[in-house]
Formats: structure tokens, C-alpha cells, sequence
């Protein structure tokens, strides 16, 4: 098939939507596709350009197999609720002729458009309409429910129905896919049809991440003198909730063997650094290059896995494939029965959203039980390999994405109502 994707974000950035964009359209062009990617120049998660890829316009490179298209677009520095607005609006309109003008060129036989952006979804949309083919919407986040739940936006009577209109508008597919079993379940509620919505998992590198034996070359490398660490890796932004951490070394720090590491990047950093000022159990660190993850995550003795409670269902951290994939245990803030708690339910401890004493006592509890920490990331490792498998993943992807394109697959729309319990592969 020729398949053109939309998506915001795509590889080298390291961390959120980037990677698995990347993953899945260069597995689809190993599978022998004709594949073309329309993105945005990186700037995740540090909210700047990448000075490798700044000026010139719209860029154009064949990359592991894809054709790749990376179109200039406004990124604010500190992304606020009104400039991330700004931001994919800036991005759906650079996109919107690129797109069509790719589409002219390469005749698709299926239109994926990756959310976030869902403004730019609607550009996929358009463009998929217009050459009369398939339009695939995937699904990475529920932005517009995140955006109220994170305070980015107020949560104000008119503001919210002209945000939920909009969503029900731009989220139209033939067919839709999400990462977790409760964002497909949510993708029911929003009025798709069950045997519409597949479900495509963000993945672990079970390969390149496997469970160090050794203690990890970062820890001399930083001069981490504490025997046990607790880290949190990945980005430092509202959903996350990360301030429960900084609270935690607060109540830890009379314990002189633990060690908090906190590597990441993203517009809340500074703010959490401040909160930290005066606590010696706490370090920062910037992203790491991909070929030292498997260093990061063994650095570990317990993973950290914060996120607020309004977010839970709304997005599955993908930072977790690859936690359970070191071999360690998580400690982790979910409300009992949504999808995060699910996942972490037997590879480690799940705690109330914002209750600091409670996630500081679960790390405690691990780190002061070697043997029922060392049962919980082999349990995790397994979790890792059975569910989380890119290999598994992308080929059953490939398969439902071949076969959803057909004549009947755009027969109808696939915004219908439905009743009855979703039934998910």
C-alpha cells in the first residue's frame, strides 16, 4: 500500500508521540509499504527547535525506508494553554499544503493522522476525503480532556462545548486505533463503532533494554554515592504530577541510602528544581542519548511513575514499556481501575494520586524488601516480553491497518453510536 502519515511529532526526538510515530512507519515500510511521513521539525521535550534542523522551510530526506517531510512551525518556549494552542494551529496550517500536496503526488491508499495534534487531524481528515481514500485516526492522547484536566485551559461552560464539538469533529474516522484497552474503551464512549477501534500499543525495546546485572556506569559517571536510587525519567510536565516526588525525598530524607534522580526535561523543570532547593537526596539530569537507556533504567532500584488523577485513562505513560523492561519494579499514582493501575497491578505498587505520604511510604517499603523488589521487576521483565513486544505489536498493526483498508472499510463513517460494551483484540 502507499501510506501517508500526519503526526506532529516523529524521531530524533527521544521521548513521547516522536519514537512511535517513527516505529510504526518505519515497520510498515520494512513490511514492503510505499510509506511518506508529513511532521513537524523536532523540538520535544526541551519546547525548542532542534538547531540541527532549524531554516531551510519544509525539509525533505528518505529515512530508514520512509519518505519523511518535516514542515517549520511556532514553538513557544514556555507552552502555556493559549501558545500550545497557537503551536498546533501553527503546525495544522504548514502542514495542511505539504499534505496535499503529497497526497497529489503519491496517490494514498490510506491517510493516518496521529493525535496530538487533533487540530491537525482534521487536515488528515480533509486531504483523505479528498483523494476518496481510508482515513486512520490514531490516537496518543486525549488532548482536549488532558488540557481541562490539567488546568492548561479553565474548564469554563461555553469554552468546554466548543472544545468537546470541536473533538467529536475532528476525531471522524473510518477507523481509529489508541494505546491502551480504557483509551479504546474511551474511544466508544466518543461514539465509534467496537468492531472500528483497534487497539496499538506504544511498545518496550525489549532487545536493546534488558535487566542489568551490574551496578549502571552512570552512577560513578554522576557520583551517586547512595547505594539505592529512585528514579523518574521522561518528561517534566503538568499531567504528570511530578511535585509528589520532590514531597517524597522531603519525607525521605533522614534515609542517607536512597537517592532520588530525576532525568528528564520540559517546562516544569525549573519549577520542580526550586521546589527541591536544600534537599541533598535529589539530583537532576538531562535526557540521556538512546544508546545509554538501558544504563538510565538499570540505575534504578524502583522506577517512579507519577501522574495525576484526571489524567489516568486519558493517556498511558509510554515511558512504562520500557520501565518494566529493566527489570524493576514501579511505584506508581493511579486511581484504582484505571488503565495505569491495571498495568502496574503485579510489577509493583500503585498508589492514590497526591497522597505524598502514601507513594513515599511504598518506596520505602520496596527498597527495604530486596526479595519481594527483586520478585516484582522479574514479573515486570515477563510483563515487558508478553505485552509489551514491538516485533508483536507493529506485525499485528500491519495486519489490521491491511486489512481495514478495503471498499467497505470507507463505506461508512465511523463516528456511530454504540451501546454495548466494546470487544477489543
Amino acid at each position: 500500500m502507499n501510506v501517508l502519515i500526519l503526526s506532529l511529532n516523529y524521531a530524533p526526538e527521544p521521548v513521547g508521540i516522536g519514537p512511535y510515530s517513527h516505529g510504526m512507519a518505519t515497520a510498515l515500510a520494512a513490511a514492503g509499504h510505499d510509506v511518506t511521513v508529513v511532521c513537524g521539525k523536532p523540538y520535544y521535550p526541551a519546547w525548542k527547535p532542534d538547531p540541527a534542523y532549524t531554516g531551510g522551510g519544509v525539509r525533505r530526506a528518505q529515512e530508514d525506508g520512509v519518505a519523511v517531510v518535516r514542515v517549520p512551525h511556532y514553538v513557544p518556549a514556555v507552552p502555556s494553554g493559549g501558545k500550545r494552542l497557537l503551536h498546533h494551529i501553527g503546525f495544522a496550517l504548514r502542514a495542511l499544503p505539504v499534505l496535499l500536496a503529497e497526497a497529489r503526488r503519491r496517490r494514498p491508499d490510506v491517510v493516518i493522522g496521529v493525535a496530538p495534534s487533533l487540530i491537525s487531524v482534521v487536515c488528515a481528515r480533509f486531504v483523505a476525503q479528498l483523494m476518496r481514500v481510508p482515513f486512520w485516526l490514531h490516537v496518543q492522547d486525549f488532548e482536549v480532556e488532558a488540557v481541562f484536566a490539567t488546568g492548561l485551559l479553565p474548564a469554563n461552560g461555553a469554552l468546554t462545548r466548543v472544545a468537546r464539538w470541536f473533538e467529536r469533529q475532528a476525531m471522524a474516522a473510518d477507523r481509529a486505533s489508541s494505546i491502551s484497552p480504557q483509551m479504546c474503551a474511551k474511544l466508544a464512549e466518543k461514539g465509534f463503532a467496537r468492531d472500528r477501534i483497534v487497539e496499538f500499543r506504544n511498545w518496550a525495546q525489549i532487545d536493546h533494554i534488558r535487566p542489568l546485572e551490574r551496578p549502571s556506569v552512570l552512577s560513578e559517571h554522576w557520583a551517586i554515592d547512595r547505594p539505592l536510587v529512585a528514579l523518574y525519567s521522561g518528561n517534566i510536565a503538568n499531567k504528570q504530577g511530578i511535585e509528589i516526588i520532590i514531597a517524597a525525598a522531603r519525607r525521605l530524607a533522614h534515609r542517607r541510602d536512597l537517592m532520588f534522580v530525576i532525568c528528564g526535561n520540559g517546562p516544569n523543570r525549573a519549577r520542580l528544581e526550586e521546589q527541591a532547593s536544600g534537599l541533598d537526596n535529589v539530583r537532576f539530569h538531562d535526557l540521556q542519548p538512546i544508546e545509554l537507556l538501558p544504563e538510565l533504567l538499570g540505575l534504578a532500584d524502583v522506577h517512579l511513575l507519577p501522574q495525576i488523577a484526571g489524567v489516568a485513562d486519558l493517556v498511558l505513560p509510554s515511558k512504562l514499556a520500557n520501565m518494566l523492561a529493566s527489570g524493576r519494579p514501579v511505584v506508581a499514582t493511579a486511581l484504582p481501575g484505571t488503565g495505569l493501575a491495571r498495568e502496574v497491578e503485579d510489577v509493583g505498587i500503585v498508589t492514590a494520586p497526591e497522597d505524598a505520604d502514601a507513594f513515599a511510604d511504598a518506596i520505602q517499603a520496596l527498597l527495604d524488601d530486596p526479595a519481594e523488589r527483586a520478585r516484582l521487576g522479574d514479573a515486570a521483565r515477563r510483563r515487558a516480553e508478553t505485552r509489551w513486544s514491538r516485533a508483536t505489536i507493529l506485525d499485528r498493526f500491519e495486519r489490521d491497518l491491511v486489512q481495514g483498508v478495503t471498499p467497505a472499510a470507507t463505506a461508512t463513517a465511523a463516528v456511530l453510536s454504540v451501546a454495548d460494551p466494546i470487544e477489543l483484540r
